[in-house]
């Protein structure tokens, strides 16, 4: 008994029928003949509660009900859920269901309502779209079921709670794999740079010519042969390619709902994967006032996994980012010259003047690549040739100045051998990856 009393629910017009009955019996005090039609009335309602009541208990299991989650959300898309639903009553039913989704959506009215005939299933889909990395909790799956009659519901709890991650976006991965290789077309006709020098991937043993570096002389060689032998070096095919997140205060910045953070992270997981479908290593940093994360480049099965693990939970610390503590700490992890893309964003001239010294310590031993953001807001102000009052009018010298600013910054950078990538965050991704097959393409590295 008490567990009906538990799952029982009256619905409105229930409610209503019985406050027209209450009032029959008030009319009562004035018109002595309502008093029988309120008890024919109640006797009425009591009866259907009853029925309703048989026909929902007397089949333990009426409803099915099953929540089917993806393995892991994608950040910033939309993400496909299910609910299935199968009637096992005699009788058609009208089914409302509640998911308790997690709260970081704010969906306070999330309600499904189907009617679903005896016998039948059916397959219900919703999106979600989470706005940040880490954890999400579902709830109770509840559903209430009522009869044609409508009078009562039955409540059913299924999957009393189930724990997605959020990962960095990963859904359009394949489409980026298409992308790249359209754009690697359009970058066949780029001239490569032919670089001689030292590297250390070992290609075979050779005569000595005039010519040939002497500390390449392989000496046990030489004495077999009775000859002057060296070891001949090739360009690294597998090569090194770090992605550098800064997780300090700037990177709070939001735009369309994401930070600033939640785009590099994706931009990273796209280059990531990328970089391991071109054979070479990739690997990711994060940093604030030391390095806080570090998954070290590789080029093995996993890799990519291994990546978004390290990432999801990653969160700013609303603190100024130390790269000098970056500098000392690239130069004892990274002994080989790699490419490095370094996530950051460098509002004013004076900001990135303050980082300078240790950014053209990093680029002597290996290539930079800086990426920092496009405000829209501030280039939208820009392009307002109509200013109707002196409001707009200072909003547009001022959006100009910053926008001046930021071609300084990206001259500065160029002066020193520090190549930049200045973009609007929704085009982060693709930006990043065209950069890295225009590396690529011209052998920079």
């Amino acid at each position: 008994m008490k567990k009906i009393l538990q799952a029982l629910y009256l619905r409105h017009r229930t409610y209503y029928a019985l406050a027209v009955v209450i009032c029959l019996y008030i009319l009562t005090f004035i018109f002595h003949l309502t008093l029988w039609v309120g008890h024919v009335g109640l006797i009425l309602v009591l009866a259907l509660l009853a029925t309703d009541i048989y026909l929902l208990f007397r089949t333990k299991k009426g409803v099915q009900t099953q929540r089917i989650l993806p393995e892991k959300l994608s950040n910033g898309d939309e993400n496909p859920s299910k609910i299935y639903l199968q009637n096992n009553y005699t009788f058609t039913i009208h089914a409302e269901i509640i998911d308790e989704v997690p709260y970081q959506f704010q969906m306070r009215d999330f309600k499904i309502h189907r009617t679903l005939p005896a016998g039948q299933n059916i397959a219900l889909q919703y999106t979600l779209q989470p706005k940040t990395r880490g954890q999400y909790h579902f709830g109770k799956l509840n559903t209430y079921v009522s009869t044609p009659l409508g009078v009562a519901a039955r409540r059913y709890i299924t999957q009393q709670g189930q724990m997605v991650p959020s990962y960095p976006s990963f859904i359009h991965l394949p489409r980026y794999s298409l992308m790249a290789l359209q754009n690697e077309f359009l970058l066949g006709g780029i001239k490569k740079t032919r670089r001689i020098g030292h590297t250390m991937e070992f290609e075979q043993i050779k005569d000595y010519v005039s010519g040939d570096d002497i500390r390449s002389i392989n000496w046990k060689a030489t004495g077999k042969r009775n000859q002057l032998m060296v070891n001949q070096y090739q360009e690294e095919k597998s090569q090194r390619i770090y992605m550098l997140i800064d997780q300090g205060r700037t990177m709070k910045m939001p735009f369309e709902q994401l930070t600033l953070l939640d785009y590099s992270i994706n931009a990273a997981m796209a280059l990531s994967h990328i970089v391991l479908q071109k054979n070479d290593h990739a690997g990711v940093m994060t940093f604030s006032r030391n390095l806080a994360t570090k998954v070290p480049a590789a080029a093995q099965q996993g890799q990519l996994r291994k990546i978004a693990d390290s990432l999801y939970h990653v969160q700013t610390d609303f603190a100024e980012s130390d790269f000098h503590r970056l500098y000392i700490d690239l130069k004892k992890h990274l002994t080989r010259r790699s490419l490095i893309i370094l996530f950051s964003n460098f509002e004013t001239l004076d900001a990135m003047h303050r980082q300078l010294t240790y950014l053209r310590a990093i680029a002597k031993n290996h290539l930079l690549v800086i990426v920092f953001f496009k405000n829209n807001l501030i280039t939208g102000m820009t392009q307002n040739h109509n200013p109707e009052n002196i409001k707009e009018i200072f909003d547009q010298i001022i959006a100009e100045k910053f926008e001046y600013e930021k071609k300084l910054i990206r001259q500065e950078l160029q002066k020193y051998g520090i190549h930049s990538i200045y973009t609007a965050p929704e085009n982060l991704s693709i930006e990043v990856i065209n950069k890295y097959l225009e590396i690529k393409a011209r052998s920079l590295l």
